[in-house]
């Protein structure tokens, strides 16, 4: 079961976050969408229920679930962007007609995946008070965090389930070719997990959002609600 958030009425817009974050942290893009959202905390994340097995394919049929039959526009940040490419080819039901990627890392080395791999056999965190919790979480998200823990026995712990970190490399050039949407990548300027030059190895135009580092979407809201603007018209 996924905690979803919704609001709005009009074109659908479905808001994905990354690892670590929440539906939260879209708040200010949607508050500028025209028309109606949806943005659902994640499996294994805030205020949803956990999975067996953490995939891409997986997490987009969790999502699947959520979403409406009828044409939407999705938009994920980092693990989000990759899940809303995996909804775009059409494979899990899902009518996406433009499919935003912001701020995914897109080249992996055998040393970072196996430091995620380690991430994900690590047990979670418990600490003695909601606000260390709360702290831990927010900078495991790279954005301040109001519902990314959780109450356990011996404390407060992240709500985040480490073995989320297990999920591997995306296959990005073929998520691409089988996408049935218009395809958009995105980062920041500064973004050095999603650099401009590895994104143009995909498509031929990145969106860069001047300033902006990681996560654009909490630093510069308004300059992804307008590049959303505009793919709407």
């Amino acid at each position: 079961m996924l905690h979803v958030e919704r609001g709005g009425n009009g074109p659908l817009l479905v808001l994905l976050h990354g690892l670590g974050a929440t539906s939260e942290v879209w708040q200010e893009v949607a508050d500028q969408w025209p028309g109606s959202w949806i943005a659902p905390d994640l499996p294994g994340h805030g205020r949803s229920s956990r999975l067996q097995r953490y995939t891409f394919g997986a997490l987009a049929a969790a999502v699947a679930e959520e979403i409406p039959q009828e044409p939407v526009t999705v938009v994920g940040h980092s693990l989000g962007g990759v899940v809303g490419l995996a909804l775009a080819s059409g494979w899990f039901g899902v009518e996406v007609t433009t499919a935003v990627g912001v701020g995914i890392k897109v080249q992996w080395t055998d040393e970072e995946l196996a430091k995620a791999a380690a991430l994900a056999a690590r047990p979670g965190k418990v600490f003695a008070t909601a606000e260390e919790a709360t702290e831990r979480a927010s900078k495991m998200a790279g954005a301040t965090l109001r519902h990314g823990v959780s109450e356990v026995d011996g404390g407060w712990a992240p709500s985040l389930d480490m073995r989320a970190f297990g999920v591997g490399r995306p296959d990005m050039a073929g998520l691409i070719m089988a996408a049935q949407a218009h395809v958009v990548l995105a980062a920041g300027e500064n973004d050095p997990m999603s650099p401009q030059e590895h994104l143009k190895e995909l498509v031929p135009e990145p969106v860069i959002f001047p300033g902006a580092g990681h996560n654009a979407h909490v630093e510069s809201p308004s300059a992804v609600a307008a590049l959303l603007a505009q793919l709407a018209t």
